[in-house]
């Protein structure tokens, strides 16, 4: 029997830690919201057993594909007729044909010969990217320094050797690549949005360095799949450069409004992925349902440009409210808005004040989400706010952070 005197105190080492994440600032706590079809993006949330709405501006849900009626639809015809759970991983009995029937379309969307789709995003990210490293010799990644943790999670499954390049320095990435043998396996990884400073990455450009040192790329687009391109298709797309990137990430949780994240590429690299991806062999395979509704959320974006287009307005109209109100923010290319504080307590303070006296909803973003001193609020205009929502949303803001 061990001492008391030498017992190690799990529990009471795992609270100090969690105490030292609140005195930071950094804790992370979570509002359980009411969503609904009818109001979304307005909520509800009880705060003492009293009902309360707010206005979300922190979803991803950039397009409001969950809550479209054709969408629900489809989704409820076939839970209705194959049921919930898909019952299996892919390769017992989890393959059904509205799962190949999704992979069709996400090929076809980015003009790839095949697709595979995973659980989520992030699975795809460390499934794909460790299983791909591990299959050639002494392979080399080459990843962005603001790579999504899921990237970074993919490179260290993989233990492979890694280098990091200067976030879209496309100097420094030559010059790491041109120091390394031209012979040896290389891989480049990178976003197209990227989520936290908004910035977009030049895809021609690193596609260009990849093939001139041979290297194969690696494209995250989660945050661009469906509102960039002619058909949504992503930053790629409306580069028209698709076809020189190698492997490309994206997910349905984000405009798609569903879940499950897949990649797309070539027949050779995704049956190499789905024959060895450990993430891919091992899980349960997504909800036929999702599947059938994902192919209509697909078919409905790349179908209808004036979504985009009503979308990307209001990206236009939110910050020129901001700059009307004298606030702030990252000027960047993309849909992202954020306005750094600088300091974790203060900014979730402000969040803390825009829910309870303004009604509304913003998630402060801490380390490590974002390096310390880079603290924040990270804003998200959908394609269903309202010219009202955000006259409101900038008039409530100007007054938390000229007081902070």
């Amino acid at each position: 029997m061990v001492s008391e005197l030498t017992a190690f105190q799990y529990l009471e080492t795992l609270s100090a830690k969690l105490n030292t994440l609140k005195h930071q600032g950094n804790y992370r706590y979570f509002l359980p919201v009411q969503k609904s079809v009818e109001t979304h993006p307005v909520f509800e949330y009880l705060v003492d057993g009293q009902t309360r709405t707010a206005v979300n501006w922190t979803s991803n849900d950039y397009l409001g594909m969950s809550v479209d009626a054709d969408v629900i639809n489809e989704f409820v015809k076939v839970a209705e007729n194959a049921g919930i759970g898909s019952g299996g991983t892919r390769n017992i009995s989890g393959t059904t044909l509205y799962h190949t029937d999704l992979e069709k379309n996400l090929a076809a969307l980015h003009g790839k010969s095949d697709a595979l789709i995973f659980s989520s995003a992030y699975l795809a990210n460390s499934g794909a990217i460790s299983v791909l490293a591990r299959a050639f010799p002494d392979t080399l990644i080459f990843s962005d320094e603001e790579n999504h943790a899921s990237m970074i999670e993919g490179v260290k499954l993989s233990r492979c050797e890694k280098q990091i390049f200067k976030h879209n320095d496309l100097k420094h990435l030559e010059n790491l690549l041109k120091s390394v043998d031209a012979a040896r396996p290389k891989i480049i990884l990178f976003e197209s949005v990227y989520s936290m400073s908004g910035t977009i990455a030049p895809i021609d450009k690193i596609c260009a360095l990849a093939k001139k040192y041979n290297a194969l790329t690696y494209l995250d687009e989660v945050h661009a799949v469906g509102m960039y391109g002619k058909h949504g298709e992503g930053v790629a797309g409306e580069m028209n450069c698709s076809d020189e990137v190698d492997v490309i990430n994206g997910t349905l949780a984000k405009s798609f409004g569903c879940i499950g994240g897949y990649i797309a590429a070539n027949n050779i690299l995704t049956d190499y992925i789905r024959s060895f991806g450990e993430s891919f062999i091992f899980t349960s395979s997504m909800p036929p349902a999702i599947c059938a509704a994902a192919i209509v959320s697909i078919e409905k974006i790349k179908n209808n440009p004036a979504l985009r287009s009503r979308f990307h307005k209001n990206v236009k109209t939110l910050r020129k409210s901001l700059r009307d109100a004298g606030i702030s923010f990252d000027e960047n290319p993309s849909h992202i808005t954020r306005i750094i504080i600088g300091d974790a307590k203060k900014t979730k303070n402000a969040t803390d004040r825009l829910l309870k006296e303004f009604g509304i909803y913003l998630q402060p973003i801490n380390f490590p989400t974002v390096p310390r001193g880079n603290e924040g609020l990270r804003i998200v205009v959908t394609a269903i706010h309202t010219e009202a929502h955000i006259a409101e949303f900038s008039r409530a803001l100007k007054i938390v952070v000229n007081e902070l």
